[in-house]
């Protein structure tokens, strides 16, 4: 973790730069580089500046050589600008690297792509069906609640009496029982 002072150099390194490569530095070999992170050291001794160039894709190694190129040879006046604007005593050594993050995103893309065609392929190919039916939820049963239905019949209601009308045997209420 770097502190906070260190962090904010940092982002007011990657403003600074940003703004050389765009007005200051003419150079015809650079591309349209943009700064997509700073890191500077817990001392702030140097400075790490990844960067990207817009449309140097992987076979576009020419363009990318060409700005690493420029970036080196501006170096030394991107350092004194920073020096002039940071305001500090010991100015951090800038180095320029290629930031990997579009080139891995890219790669990340295909893959899940790929992956995506095989589950793809996989499913077609075993036809899709559910192991457990349709809908492998419980419901709850219609079906036998309707057959429950002709039992209710024969069932006594509150009061005592049956469902045909014939009134319930009366349960014993005492004394004939053998102890």
């Amino acid at each position: 973790m770097s502190s906070p002072r260190v962090r904010k150099i940092a982002d007011r390194i990657q403003v600074i730069v940003a703004e050389m490569l765009e007005r200051r530095v003419k150079d015809p070999r650079l591309g349209f580089v943009t700064v997509t992170d700073v890191r500077v050291t817990g001392d702030t001794q140097q400075a790490t500046v990844f960067y990207t160039v817009l449309g140097a894709d992987g076979d576009d190694e020419a363009a990318r050589a060409g700005t690493a190129a420029a970036l080196e040879s501006a170096k030394g006046l991107i350092r004194s600008e920073v020096g002039k604007q940071l305001g500090m005593r010991h100015v951090p050594t800038l180095t320029f690297v290629a930031d990997a993050l579009p080139d891995t995103a890219r790669q990340l893309d295909e893959v899940l792509a790929r992956a995506r065609a095989q589950d793809e392929a996989v499913a077609a190919a075993r036809g899709a069906t559910y192991a457990g039916g349709e809908d492998p939820y419980k419901k709850p049963r219609e079906a036998d609640d309707e057959a429950d239905d002709g039992a209710d019949d024969e069932v006594d209601d509150v009061d005592g009496a049956a469902a045909d009308g014939v009134p319930a045997a009366e349960p014993d209420a005492g004394g004939d029982e053998l102890r």
